[in-house]
């Protein structure tokens, strides 16, 4: 019987009554789709300019930020209780990315934490609207779904690795007239968010392996005195602007 009736709740039709009873969960896979077109539409600026396609990627992913907070916050409130679960939420952070880069001037490494995370969470419900159409349907689109998902580790790693470099990119930035004054300074508090934060160790992680290569680097015997000296020093210079981390904070 269950065999009989399955063919009834798939096709197009299905996909219509899913949408409808998942608005929220098809309206932040559309921004991440969204967000991907754009920044194709940065690096190939055909349909318009490469500033405008800049923006519209950090609009949309302003876009899926609210969404998933919407979707995993309580209603407002002005306590430091809600303030406290707002800032540990990684949507939050990544609202604040788009907010500080809005006004710097495009660079394809700025888009990229943004657009990887879009392919990454993307990838996982397009999956499930394609379940929906039926199981043999667009096997293309679902052999790119499966190396997506093979490779999550390592587009984490990469994201991570991005938020760490964009940092002395904004001071360089400045110095170059592309940046305001502050956007370092406000950063450096984002990446803090991204090294606290309980559901991504990534960026910690990352840190931590940045940690070990450098002073890896440092401790062999060919490398000038000098060159010792300032990685050594840059370690503990960096690992000085860490934030504390709470046990159970770090288990999470």
């Amino acid at each position: 019987m269950a065999d009989q009736n399955a063919p009834e709740n798939r096709g197009f039709a299905a996909l219509k009554d899913h949408v409808m009873n998942n608005r929220l969960d098809t309206a932040l896979w559309a921004s991440r789709i969204l967000t991907i077109v754009f920044a194709i539409g940065y690096i190939f600026p055909i349909f318009g300019s490469a500033q405008t396609a800049y923006n519209k990627v950090l609009m949309a992913n302003a876009a899926t930020s609210a969404f998933r907070l919407h979707q995993r916050l309580p209603p407002i409130k002005f306590t430091r209780e809600f303030m406290s679960l707002l800032l540990m939420e990684d949507s939050c952070h990544y609202l604040f990315f788009s907010l500080i880069f809005l006004y710097v001037s495009p660079l394809i490494i700025i888009l990229s934490p943004v657009v990887l995370f879009a392919v990454l969470h993307s990838a996982s419900y397009s999956l499930t609207l394609l379940d929906t159409i039926g199981q043999n349907s667009w096997w293309g689109a679902r052999l790119l779904i499966s190396i997506v998902e093979l490779q999550t580790r390592n587009i984490l790693r990469l994201v991570s690795f991005s938020e760490i470099f964009l940092m002395p990119i904004c001071i360089i930035f400045v110095f170059w007239g592309r940046a305001g004054l502050m956007t370092p300074f406000v950063y450096y508090h984002f990446l803090v968010l991204r090294y606290s934060s309980r559901r991504n160790p990534y960026t910690r992680n990352m840190f931590y392996e940045l940690r070990l290569a450098t002073e890896a680097a440092a401790n062999n015997p060919s490398v000038p005195v000098f060159i010792k000296k300032v990685l050594h020093s840059s370690v503990a210079f960096i690992s000085r602007l860490a934030p504390p981390m709470q046990p159970a904070a770090q288990q999470q």
